[in-house]
């Protein structure tokens, strides 16, 4: 069992102010694999004044030693990956396999792009007779999810320190044994004291004290719709700036002349990766109702072969969910399916098969969802598909965007012209075009209720930044 017993702030391990502790519970047996401190408002302040007093010296280094630093804990990181990999595996579900490509593959890639990122990014241009310069934000507050915990936690920490920011993380006390690691990591990579600090505990104590601290500059929260409000709400009073990346309720379109077997195989995978326990997933099949029966046959073969398993075993495909309050959450959302009306093609309530243990839930797949139903406006955050029927290209448009939610999605038709048309037209931040692939380099984020602010390349690095303007006299006779 890993137990941390301090917080890491100012360049030490320091004893928490309290004395309460939370157990971190593998998804998988439902047994106690770690400890770490529950942080308290103290706790928080003191790491918020840590952070305010090493911003100047770290904002004043060059780029390119801040990205040496970068490097360095990307170093680190990477010789962990055989901890770290079984480790989130059992904090949060996912299969091995995927744990070490994207839960700590990611995160290593991403610290390497933002050290390179910092070497090459132009913090300063010329404009005329004026110079405008990008300066880091300040102090930052990164508030993080438990289902993609390293790599959510990557994405603003090795931004805001290549922008040249220093930051307090309070990471989920879900899955928080990751980022007590990727703090070792750090302090091994010798970066300077005060500049990265960790507060673990919970959203309503340590959350809102560096949401609403008047010594923060910047929050960047990812997690439910619900939360980030609350987040946005606490910073206004100090007008500070928000980064929100929140729920989603994403759409797979498929056009009546797309290939059918790749779109509906590949809408499910988006569905179920991690469980379903990803903010972008493409949890809303549309379909053409003259269609529907074929989608179905489709969508019904290709859950069924998502075996739920251990997800510590490499032939895993499906793991559990991350805690038993989300595995109940879902199987509510099942009940309501039902309830409601809609088709149950396959899963449904109860344990998979052959397992007596872990937050696990069956692949389910609902057919003829109404637009209107809870199962197909809410986000779920399980293995759950909805396949929902229109009856032309425009009424596809109309439900796909008929949702509080704008994160992801994804457009399948005969050729890139005519879905690319249809994806212009979904209100979304980010749409794979017949099965386009994820890009680190891509902005993400969402419309609407999914957030605001974008992570990855240089597109995150520059959420941490503040420009400014130097204006200098024009020559005479210019």
């Amino acid at each position: 069992m890993k137990t941390y017993e301090h917080h890491y702030i100012g360049g030490k391990w320091l004893k928490p102010a309290g004395t309460g502790t939370i157990d971190v519970i593998d998804s998988g047996t439902e047994e106690v694999i770690g400890r770490i401190p529950e942080g308290t408002a103290a706790d928080a302040q003191a790491a918020v004044e840590a952070a305010k007093l090493a911003f100047e010296g770290w904002a004043a280094t060059k780029p390119e030693e801040r990205a040496d630093y970068l490097q360095k804990i990307a170093v680190n990181l990477k010789s962990r990956i055989d901890e770290l990999a079984p480790l989130i595996s059992g904090e949060v579900g996912m299969p091995l396999k995927l744990s070490r490509a994207i839960q700590v593959g990611s995160p290593v890639y991403n610290w390497n792009a933002y050290a390179k990122l910092a070497r090459e990014f132009p913090f300063d241009e010329q404009l005329g007779n004026s110079r405008v310069v990008r300066e880091p934000v300040g102090v930052v507050a990164a508030i993080t999810p438990w289902n993609y915990p390293l790599n959510q936690i990557t994405l603003k920490v090795a931004a805001a320190l290549a922008a040249g920011c220093t930051i307090v993380l309070k990471p989920s006390e879900v899955a928080p044994l990751n980022a007590f690691i990727l703090a070792e990591a750090i302090h091994d990579a010798g970066l300077p004291a005060g500049v990265f600090n960790l507060v673990s505990g919970y959203g309503p104590v340590v959350g809102e004290v560096l949401a609403s601290h008047p010594s923060v500059d910047m929050v960047s929260f990812t997690g439910s719709t619900r939360a980030g409000k609350r987040v946005a709400e606490l910073a206004a009073a100090s007008v500070k700036r928000v980064a929100l990346e929140l729920g989603g309720k994403s759409a797979s379109v498929i056009l009546d002349d797309a290939d059918f077997a790749t779109a509906v195989k590949t809408t499910v995978g988006a569905c179920y990766l991690n469980s379903g326990q990803t903010c972008s997933a493409h949890t809303r099949m549309l379909v053409p109702e003259s269609r529907y029966e074929e989608a179905r046959a489709l969508a019904k073969e290709a859950a069924e072969a998502y075996v739920a398993g251990d997800p510590r075993d490499d032939a895993t495909r499906l793991g559990p969910l991350a805690s038993a309050v989300q595995r109940d959450r879902v199987l509510g959302y099942i009940e309501r399916g039902i309830a409601e009306g809609a088709e149950l093609v396959t899963g449904g309530p109860g344990m998979p098969q052959g397992l007596t243990k872990g937050f696990f839930v069956k692949p389910t797949v609902f057919g003829r969802v109404p637009p209107q139903s809870t199962i197909a406006q809410e986000e779920i955050f399980g293995p759950v598909l909805s396949i929902i029927t229109y009856t032309d290209e425009e009424e596809a448009i109309r439900i796909a965007n008929d949702s509080i939610y704008g994160l992801g999605g994804a457009v399948w038709g005969g050729d890139d012209e005519r879905a690319t048309r249809v994806a212009r037209r979904i209100r979304t931040g980010q749409i794979d075009i017949n099965g386009g692939t994820w890009n680190m380099e891509a902005p993400f984020g969402g419309f609407k209720q999914s957030g605001y602010g974008r992570e990855n390349g240089k597109y995150g690095l520059e959420e941490y930044l503040e420009y400014k303007s130097l204006q200098f006299k024009m020559p005479k006779g210019a």
